[in-house]
């Protein structure tokens, strides 16, 4: 039941085969069974590639089973329409095509079993890759909010510098009315005076100014703070929004672009694996004698097509013979008068019916 199962997944004619010896049976129940096991293999690859995708299991068995089918379909075509005609040269240009569509279905078949093989070593990647992208996110954020930074910085740094440039002034004028009183300076009377009097007034007027520069500024630095909070409010919101993408960053493409990263052989063996099995079916026949099945499904074509061209040929006689007997009859038959007097009556009939068809109509319009 299994050969029969695997010569049938070969695509050779059971008629004929059935015919053959078991050696030949075998030969093509092997070729059958390769082509099984490998849409067997497509199947697992595009499940674990459509679920790396949907992240859906059902989903990515589904059209992993179609995905599988597809694949068995095509190399059951391939290996069915290879025929041995006993010229190597001849089947290797008939199989190139059929190799290419091979080679390309092993790297198909290959590249989600490579991404499940090494998991491991791609994560890592994909940890650094993410990583950097954290980081490289950060910055480029932190590069549109510091303009807006540095700029309240520097209006605070300036509301500042007017409030030390007055303390400066105040202090100073402090200074000069208490060098007046002592003596010190100025007049260098000892004692407080009119002068005296006169750079306390000043003094006083200038503390009075800073008390109200600090109040005024201090009422408009902590503004400007609240907007500086507000802005590293917005810039970690961002951040925070922003990390799931990249923590998101794991699909098949970034996972494809990883494993590139690795060391190249060990994919590349896997890779030859496959070509090897996707492969082998069409090598094995080309590579094989030609055997009994060949030479009676070789058999059965010829006879079928000299079949068709016997009947082609004896239809092509029997059409231009009946065309010469025709010519004959019709050449006999023109110079009799009989016939002649005959359709010479008929058209005088049909030429008055016309006439008087056309009467009755002008008749109407008049």
């Amino acid at each position: 039941m299994l050969k029969k199962f695997f010569i049938l997944c070969s695509g050779a004619d059971t008629d004929i085969l059935r015919a053959c010896s078991n050696g030949e049976q075998n030969k093509y129940a092997g070729i059958g069974a390769t082509v099984f096991f490998t849409a067997i293999m497509a199947t697992i690859a595009a499940s674990y590639a459509l679920f790396t995708i949907f992240d859906n299991l059902y989903s990515a068995i589904l059209f992993g089973l179609i995905w599988g089918l597809l694949i068995f379909n095509l190399d059951r075509y391939i290996i069915s329409t290879i025929k041995k005609n006993g010229n190597f040269t001849d089947e290797l240009i008939q199989a190139t095509p059929r190799i290419i569509l091979a080679l390309i279905i092993a790297i198909v078949i290959s590249k989600p079993l490579e991404l499940k093989i090494f998991e491991k070593e791609i994560n890592q990647v994909l940890l650094e890759e993410k990583n950097t992208l954290t980081l490289s996110n950060k910055n480029q954020i932190a590069e549109q909010f510091t303009p807006k930074l540095e700029a309240l910085n520097s209006n605070i740094d300036s509301l500042q510098s007017q409030i030390n440039r007055k303390e400066a002034e105040v202090n100073a004028l402090y200074n000069i009315y208490i060098n007046e009183a002592e003596g010190i300076a100025g007049t260098k009377r000892l004692g407080k005076g009119p002068v005296y009097k006169e750079k306390r007034d000043k003094h006083d007027t200038a503390l009075a100014d800073l008390q109200q520069l600090k109040t005024e500024n201090k009422a408009k630095i902590e503004t400007i703070e609240a907007q500086i909070a507000q802005a590293e409010t917005d810039y970690a919101n961002k951040v925070t929004t922003s990390q799931p993408i990249i923590n998101n960053f794991d699909g098949l493409m970034a996972r494809v672009n990883a494993l590139n990263k690795l060391p190249w052989l060990p994919s590349f063996f896997i890779f030859l694996l496959f070509l090897a099995i996707e492969t082998s079916p069409i090598f094995a026949k080309l590579l094989s004698p030609r055997g009994a099945y060949d030479f009676k499904l070789e058999d059965q074509e010829n006879a079928l097509k000299t079949q068709v061209l016997q009947n082609k040929n004896q239809r092509e006689i029997m059409l231009e013979t009946d065309t010469a007997i025709n010519d004959r009859i019709y050449n006999d038959i023109k110079n009799e008068d009989e016939l002649y007097n005959y359709k010479r009556k008929k058209a005088r009939e049909l030429m008055q019916l016309q006439a008087d068809a056309f009467y009755k109509k002008q008749k109407t319009i008049l």
